[in-house]
């Protein structure tokens, strides 16, 4: 006799169809449209008109003396800030989570939640915090307290954040005090997972503290390590909102904080360039999603596929 074929399960399409729209209407579709428009270029004669170039605005875009140097330089800075937040960021969230999984730790959940505040802060209040306390040239805390001490010149507003050599590291190290609370999560989530069978065995057997992180916990921690780590890429080559509210709307001298996002936006709304380009502002979007896809698909087919056959 043959078996009664299931019913297609329709109610999942009912509970899918509302995100699936959402996010194909506000993410999908302008995503495409944003490709699409980067294969186009302004008609110079009439107003508003593209025309279909093909690739030449991405030739453009790494040759052109207007924007070769610069695209190269945002690439070079969101790297930058990649590998601040990837080697800063991560194993000092790392490293808190370790403690706070500790049983021995009075209060974990207050300092849980002290860390994990900054993470829901907005941008404009995080740059104008610390205008406030270190960066604004004119008044701010550290400067009246370094003023009355004699030390000013070691204060000097703006002596790193305005200075060439050190405000792109600056705004590096604000970004990651505001969002070190996010690896610190994941990784707390993680420990606390771990079977506690393992590591009673290796302390009767007498593994030290340090042998049973850098042995047991380490290694049962690669796969949260490397969704930290690809979701730390995503998020700094977005990253737009701190530099541009703590440098206000500019790159730094000589566009030394200059990200993929802000060069985008200054080139799409024309700040510090030639009028807005719409179409090479979409090229610019095009270059920076083949970035952050390359390096998706990085971990996907290189770290997380050596994963799963260690697994298997």
């Amino acid at each position: 006799m043959t078996p009664a074929r299931r019913a297609f399960p329709w109610h999942i399409l009912v509970f899918l169809a509302p995100a699936c729209l959402v996010y194909t209407l506000f993410m999908i579709y302008p995503l495409l449209d944003t490709l699409r428009l980067s294969l186009y270029a302004p008609v110079p004669e009439v107003r508003g008109a593209v025309q279909f170039v093909g690739l030449a605005n991405y030739q453009t875009l790494l040759t052109d003396p207007l924007y070769a140097p610069r695209v190269q330089g945002a690439i070079v800075n969101n790297f930058e800030f990649f590998f601040i937040h990837m080697f800063v960021q991560n194993p000092i969230g790392l490293l808190l989570a370790t403690v706070l999984a500790s049983q021995f730790v009075y209060g974990r959940s207050v300092y849980r939640t002290l860390i994990f505040l900054p993470t829901i802060l907005s941008f404009v209040l995080v740059g104008f915090i610390w205008n406030s306390i270190l960066l604004h040239p004119q008044w701010g805390v550290v400067r009246n307290i370094a003023t009355e001490i004699g030390i000013q010149g070691w204060f000097a507003p703006w002596r790193w954040a305005g200075e060439e050599s050190g405000a792109l590291t600056v705004m590096s190290l604000i970004s990651v005090w505001q969002y070190v609370g996010i690896p610190l999560m994941l990784f707390l989530a993680a420990l606390v997972s771990l079977p506690d069978e393992l590591i009673e065995a290796a302390r009767v057997d007498g593994a030290t503290a340090w042998g049973i992180f850098w042995r047991i916990k380490l290694p049962l921690l690669l796969p949260t390590i490397g969704i930290v780590g690809v979701l730390t890429f995503v998020g700094n080559f977005n990253a737009f909102d701190l530099i541009y509210t703590v440098k206000g709307g500019l790159a730094g001298p000589n566009f030394t904080t200059d990200l993929m996002a802000t060069f985008f936006h200054r080139t799409f709304f024309g700040f510090q360039l030639q009028s807005g380009n719409p179409t090479m502002g979409a090229t610019i979007a095009g270059v920076l999603f083949v970035i952050i896809l390359g390096g998706v698909m990085l971990y996907l087919f290189g770290f997380q596929r050596r994963l799963l056959r260690v697994e298997y």
